[in-house]
């Protein structure tokens, strides 16, 4: 009977650490990986030395990091309507790529407890040659161009453009001076979220309060999305270095589709569209989003 208390009191510790560790393993969405720490400890009655019992405890950590990681990714959002796990539902072929992604997970720390066990860290990235975007994300048939900015519509004036004469414009699509032409020299997007409750997804999109779509994976290289991802989450300009040293800075008006998609106005929808055919910063996807 003693020796069957004992036991019980090892394994719900166990589960204790376990549940712990679970708690503490969200998505990075800043770093654009998934981090888990699996927690393990041997049976006491397959032990035969204490070698044997190091790695019965570390093949149940690894274990525990595997079910912790299948468990996070399946709730991860592809986009505003769809998580991995509902993609997965549908498609075997999904549901395949995924565990291939969950068990190519890297071993990033490893030991043994002080009390006893094993501790694991394993991660796995959302995008990139082994990450998650190339399971659930699926190519368009063609790349749509991005939409032309609206005629009737002036654009906004970000304040650090320069104002008066024709000095730091480019004309593109007007003359000089024209409020269709472009400020030029913007390495990238930054749109200001904060406070609205963005919700991070794989494959986010930017669009006006007229509905119109400015930014969407239909709009860009496939193996690009994949590679690099859409934009990143920071949550301050410190951590916006993708959006490069000259970001054009705009504040969403609003988000939609479950708080994933940030809304801007008409102007600064119309000032993206005419700076990106100037400096194609969202060709190459140098986007960000503060949250």
């Amino acid at each position: 009977m003693k020796k069957f208390f004992t036991c019980l009191t090892v394994l719900l510790a166990a589960m204790f650490l376990l549940t712990s560790a679970r708690a503490q393993a969200p998505v990075d969405w800043g770093k654009a990986v998934i981090t888990v720490k699996g927690m393990g400890i041997a049976n006491p009655q397959m032990i035969r030395t204490p070698a044997h019992a190091s790695m019965l405890a570390r093949r149940a950590a690894i274990a525990d990091a595997y079910r912790q990681l299948a468990e996070i990714v399946s709730g991860v959002q592809v986009d505003s309507e769809t998580t991995v796990e509902q993609m997965m539902l549908t498609s075997d072929i999904v549901k395949t790529r995924v565990s291939a992604v969950i068990k190519g997970a890297v071993i990033i720390s490893e030991g043994e407890l002080s009390g006893g066990g094993y501790e694991v860290e394993m991660q796995i990235s959302l995008f990139g040659a082994n990450g998650l975007s190339g399971a659930v994300i699926t190519p368009s048939p063609t790349v749509e161009p991005f939409p032309q900015p609206a005629p009737d519509v002036i654009p906004s004036m970000p304040a650090d453009s320069q104002t008066g004469g024709s000095s730091g414009f480019t004309t593109i699509g007007g003359g000089e001076n024209s409020p269709m032409a472009a400020i030029g020299g913007y390495t990238g997007l930054i749109i200001d979220c904060k406070g609205l409750g963005l919700n991070p997804v794989m494959s986010p999109v930017v669009k006006n309060v007229k509905g119109i779509k400015l930014y969407g994976h239909e709009n860009l290289n496939y193996d690009l999305v994949v590679r690099d991802g859409m934009a990143s989450y920071a949550t301050g300009m410190n951590e916006a270095s993708r959006a490069g040293s000259k970001p054009l800075v705009l504040k969403a008006v609003r988000l939609e589709d479950h708080n994933a998609n940030p809304v801007v106005s008409e102007a600064d929808g119309s000032r993206i569209l005419i700076e990106n055919g100037a400096s194609g910063f969202l060709n190459k996807t140098a986007v960000v989003f503060l949250y």
